[in-house]
């Protein structure tokens, strides 16, 4: 993330506005694309579409991709972050020439290993026309295709062109629904929007092909990467588990939706905190341009001073710089996220108000609010972390995650409606404090895990 973060931030050091803008917008993007893409899209579909008496059409469409946002994020998340590794690896070597054949043995791997749970969820369980049914298990694909090619948004270099998939996809994807919406219900909703998806995944296949113009090779090369780094896919895995938890119990809940076809949704949680999440956008953007690009110009200091056989006293003082800057940045960043925080729960029933939004869903909204920033927080540290190799560690903090959020979700259920929402809230908060310490453990411990333990000679 920190490559496309230095050229980003040469938009924003401009003297102009726009500038600014067109830095934190491409940011927005790298960080957060294709979930931003598919909650934009699904509340501009269901404004248009349910003030035309679609409304029950509507909740066909938006229950099924939820189901495969969701489980496609969750399935693929243990290939994204091995094959995130084996690209940056590549990149640090300057060779590159293996890009296009992870590429595409990365989706044989994803897409043959999920038929396998796809194909007999929606033909044996899911009651839906078969047409609907095939426009579902397609669009599951194409979601899961995006989040494999979306390792590359940084690596790119031509973020214009990213912007700009995203912009058309987004576009086409919302209109391409509603106009279909009218003639064919959740079916045209369904084409309509996976057209858009498509739009994306295939714009930026070919970006990759016109920024990787080599021979198709070795493409299950990056498989041996498992073995070394089996803390990363694993990490994956807990991670979007961890993050979908809470919405997946919240479906057993008294108050869930379960519709004709079987699936089963709580929509006012869903929606509550699909919308809380978004207010991490700008966080993360910041994160990207800024936290990160600092961080690691330190990050880089450290090391190379060490290859230069710098003396203790330097390698001590770059230690404490890494320490400041992260301090310092984390401070900037806790206050951004705590201003739009307090700014959005303050001004949460005029922003119900507008959107046309159930007041129901106000007291899950703030708390979801609060747990976001609690998230960013963790998402943050989790890199940071991972930026020493401590995967292990990364690998806890995501486990804490998940058994905290399984834990407390499972006692507000019991509690009650007043309390939905509480449990990702006090999980966050719990992940937040276990990784701070962990963070600032292993930070004071720097140079003997750079010399001792993450020393391949040593522990050899």
């Amino acid at each position: 993330m920190a490559g496309i973060g230095f050229v980003l931030r040469k938009l924003t050091r401009r003297d102009d506005l726009l500038g600014i803008v067109q830095g934190y917008t491409h940011a927005a993007l790298a960080s957060t694309g294709p979930w931003l893409f598919t909650v934009l899209s699904l509340g501009a579909i269901s404004f248009l579409t349910a003030g035309a008496g679609q409304l029950e059409e509507v909740n066909v469409f938006r229950t099924v991709i939820i189901y495969n946002f969701g489980f496609s994020l969750v399935f693929t998340g243990p290939i994204l972050l091995v094959a995130t590794r084996y690209l940056s690896d590549m990149i640090y070597r300057k060779d590159v020439s293996g890009t296009v054949g992870m590429l595409l043995g990365s989706m044989v791997l994803a897409f043959g290993s999920q038929a396998f749970i796809v194909l007999p969820f929606y033909l044996l369980y899911v009651d839906l026309p078969p047409v609907l049914l095939l426009a579902s298990i397609v669009n599951y694909f194409v979601i899961a295709g995006i989040w494999l090619v979306a390792i590359y948004l940084t690596a790119l270099k031509d973020f214009n062109a990213i912007t700009r998939s995203f912009a058309a996809g987004m576009l086409a994807g919302a209109v391409g629904a509603v106009w279909l919406a009218f003639d064919l219900g959740a079916l045209g909703m369904m084409i309509g929007f996976t057209g858009g998806l498509a739009l994306i995944f295939f714009a930026l296949i070919a970006r990759i092909f016109a920024e990787y113009p080599y021979r198709f090779r070795r493409p299950f090369a990056f498989l041996a990467y498992y073995r070394t780094y089996w803390e990363l896919a694993a990490s994956g895995f807990v991670y979007n588990l961890a993050i979908w938890a809470d919405k997946w119990l919240m479906w057993t809940a008294p108050e869930r939706d379960i519709s004709p076809s079987g699936l089963v949704t709580y929509p006012d949680y869903d929606s509550a905190m699909f919308l809380a999440y978004l207010t991490v956008v700008p966080s993360l953007a910041a994160f990207v341009l800024q936290v990160e690009t600092s961080f690691f110009e330190r990050y880089l200091a450290f090391y190379r001073d060490i290859q230069h056989h710098a003396n203790f006293r330097r390698i001590a003082r770059n230690q404490r710089e890494i320490v400041v800057t992260i301090l310092h940045s984390g401070r900037n960043l806790l206050i951004l996220q705590g201003c739009i925080t307090f700014v959005v729960i303050a001004m949460a029933p005029n922003l119900f108000a507008v959107l046309g939004l159930n007041f129901r869903q106000i007291g899950m909204f703030r708390i979801g609010v609060l747990g976001s920033f609690f998230q960013v927080l963790v998402l943050s540290l989790s890199v940071i972390v991972a930026y020493f190799d401590l995967r292990k560690v990364t690998l806890a903090i995501f486990l804490v995650m998940l058994m905290t959020n399984i834990g407390f979700t499972l006692i507000t259920l019991e509690l009650g409606f007043p309390y939905y929402g509480y449990g990702n809230f006090f999980s966050n908060l719990v992940t937040f404090l276990f990784a701070a310490f962990a963070a600032a453990h292993y930070l004071n411990q720097l140079p003997y895990l750079t010399f001792v333990r993450n020393n391949a000679s040593v522990q050899g």
